[in-house]
């Protein structure tokens, strides 16, 4: 990247601000109004062509409280008095200009004198590409791209609607796979795109999820402190060089879902905080706009230019990079004016609650907008309390999001399967609570980075027993995951059995695909994937009761579960056994929901997995037993820490 030259070394001189502007009355009108969301058409630095005037880039940016405002760079010796832009006549607290001969690449900022007198150097907000950090400063670019996923961008409808699998491959770029060569290098977007696309193509996941990719100064916050919304992080190359990993992706029929952050910022001085000298993104008062937790700082909601930057910005990485969908970060901190605070730490909302009415209506507004103007998306919502109505729609009191991680499902999961089979029996509950509101929400169940960091072990280590315990406790898990209601999400590493913690500085340890047991796992998730893609009981009814029926969700004792998944079809029905122990079970009776000839068409517990290869019949017919509440039972033999996924064979036979 270029670094600064003093004014001395340029040549020639470049001649001064021109009086230009690319914003009409009816854009103010609607940035005034909060309602202009498509403002990176306006606001930033854009090449342009004026009529009568030699090429060069309009630059302009939003500082209502400042007395001046100057664009500072390479191309002017960083001269704060070289070229100051003009405010506009309409209050808007716009500052722009043309500035001849400056094109593509040019790096700069803009000098912003506040109103006590205070010179500050800040990065373009809108800019659409940043310096690779630990540099600082905006650099002119572009978004032009010749995209060839037409045939995706098309038919997405058909893999993103609610009714179609999902399952979600999470990803944090910096640290899913390094050169062995340079571990301390990042391989760059178009490197990845070699060697993720055929690699998720190959498990069979449904979409990708990148953790953060918009620009961020400091690294292990994981890309969730955004200082360049708009900018595709410059540490793994350029906005093209992304958009072809999207391009590749979409031409193999993977979906992309980007984690997007609209909850904080961080105060880093080139960034947003006190942009102009003033509390312009931000609240003034702490106890509305400094987030203990992160110590980062809360946007005002409530200021109609600031909404408008945040659509404009959902809105910007669905049109200009063809993301199929956004999960939406750290919602429930948005919800409540009290989150993570302490009594006497928070302002009341106007009626004396601890709802945050402007960021509930502003998430309202952001998804009318999105699915207004891109239906076949999805919005997630990473939301963990019980606020009503995270996923239904606005025009019925909901906050409109397509989806809401299932955090509730997580983390009681991950409690059951912690436990010693031996004690499994008194948490029990723990494990069947999930179905009492598994259709309150669209629920998505994460397995995300949040459950491998921090001294919380890796998947793997979570589980009890011995080594051959620890890898049938992890299938059984994800049998079940994929089993039960609910899009489904895996961390990356988590498909093959991950040993270490996630690391964000490493590589994961793709050797450990050299040993048996993690090749089985590996094996599994590439069946489930295929099995919840082909089976429509699996999906088609993901967020209604009809999908889902109990036949034992009672028997502790020896901690067995069966459950019925229907799909639209009458005939798509599969029933799913689960036995939570390492003790076979002979001649367990199951009722089934009707008669004739079953088939076991996936079961955990087989050899190729790593499993125990416990003998079964793998065709059953049903007997007239009444059992378990169905006129129709069979005996079936449960392997250890094994799921059976059963399905009717004859499709002919009579229902009942």
């Amino acid at each position: 990247m270029k670094s600064r030259k003093k004014s001395s070394e340029l040549s020639p001189k470049t001649d001064a601000v021109i009086a230009y502007s690319r914003f009409t009355d009816y854009d103010i009108h609607l940035f005034k109004a909060g309602r202009h969301y498509k403002l990176y058409d306006k606001l930033g630095s854009h090449v342009v062509e004026p009529e009568g005037e030699r090429t060069g880039t309009y630059f302009a940016v939003w500082a209502p409280n400042a007395l001046k405002v100057s664009v500072v760079g390479n191309f002017n010796g960083w001269n704060r008095d070289a070229h100051h832009l003009f405010s506009r006549w309409d209050s808007s607290g716009i500052w722009e200009g043309f500035i001849p001969d400056v094109g593509v690449g040019e790096v700069y900022k803009y000098c912003i004198r506040s109103g006590s007198g205070e010179e500050l150097e800040k990065a373009d907000p809108y800019a659409l590409r940043w310096e690779e950090p630990p540099h600082t400063a905006s650099i002119v670019w572009d978004t032009w791209f010749e995209w060839s996923d037409k045939e995706w961008m098309n038919s997405r409808f058909e893999h993103n609607g609610l009714k179609k699998p999902w399952s979600v491959y999470e990803v944090h770029l910096g640290s899913w796979m390094r050169s062995p060569d340079s571990p301390d290098q990042f391989l760059g977007y178009r490197v990845v795109a070699d060697k993720l696309v055929p690699y998720i193509k190959e498990m069979g996941f449904t979409h990708v999820e990148f953790m953060p990719l918009m620009e961020h100064p400091y690294y292990p916050s994981w890309g969730y402190q955004v200082t360049g919304y708009y900018a595709a992080s410059s540490r793994y190359g350029t906005p093209q060089d992304l958009m072809y990993l999207i391009e590749q992706l979409h031409r193999n029929g993977i979906g992309v879902v980007l984690d997007w952050v609209p909850s904080h910022f961080p105060g880093d001085v080139h960034g947003l905080f006190k942009f102009d000298g003033t509390h312009l993104y931000e609240h003034a008062d702490e106890k509305e706009g400094f987030h203990p937790d992160w110590k980062s700082y809360i946007f005002n909601y409530g200021r109609n230019e600031v909404r408008s930057f945040l659509i404009s910005n959902a809105l910007f990485w669905l049109d200009r990079y063809h993301i199929d969908g956004l999960r939406v970060d750290a919602v429930a901190s948005m919800l409540y004016r009290d989150y993570s605070r302490k009594e006497g730490e928070w302002i009341p909302n106007q009626y004396g609650g601890r709802e945050n009415l402007e960021a509930i209506s502003f998430m309202k507004e952001l998804n009318v907008a999105v699915y207004g103007q891109f239906p076949d998306v999805q919005t997630i919502a990473e939301e963990s309390t019980a606020f009503p109505g995270v996923s239904k729609p606005v025009f019925s009191g909901g906050l409109g999001f397509g989806m809401k991680w299932m955090m509730g499902w997580m983390n009681d999961t991950l409690k059951f399967f912690q436990q010693d089979p031996v004690h499994r029996r008194y948490y029990h509950g723990q494990i069947t609570f999930s179905t009492v509101y598994a259709f309150t929400e669209n629920f998505m169940l994460p397995l995300s980075h949040d459950e491998v960091v921090y001294g919380k072990k890796s998947l793997i280590y979570k589980m009890p027993g011995d080594e051959w315990q620890k890898f049938a406790n992890l299938r059984l898990l994800y049998s079940y995951m994929f089993t039960h209601p609910g899009t489904k999400l895996l961390f990356m590493g988590g498909e093959f059995g991950q040993t270490r913690e996630w690391d964000f500085e490493q590589s994961l340890d793709w050797h450990l695909l050299d040993f048996k047991p993690h090749q089985g796992i590996r094996e599994l998730i590439k069946d489930l994937n295929a099995l919840y893609r082909t089976e429509g009981a699996l999906y088609e009814k993901n967020f209604e009761w009809e999908g889902f029926r109990w036949i034992e969700s009672g028997d502790a004792e020896n901690s067995v579960l069966v459950y019925c998944r229907n799909g639209d079809s009458l005939e798509e029905k599969l029933v799913i056994v689960l036995n939570m122990t390492p003790v076979p079970r002979e001649d367990y009776r199951v009722g089934l929901p009707h008669h004739g000839d079953w088939q076991i068409i996936f079961n955990s517990d087989e050899v190729k997995y790593y499993g125990s290869g416990y003998e079964l019949n793998y065709a059953i017919t049903t007997q007239p037993t009444p059992w378990q509440g169905r006129d129709q039972s069979a005996v079936l033999q449960l392997p250890p820490l094994s799921a059976l996924v059963l399905k009717r064979f004859n499709r002919n036979s009579k229902f009942w």
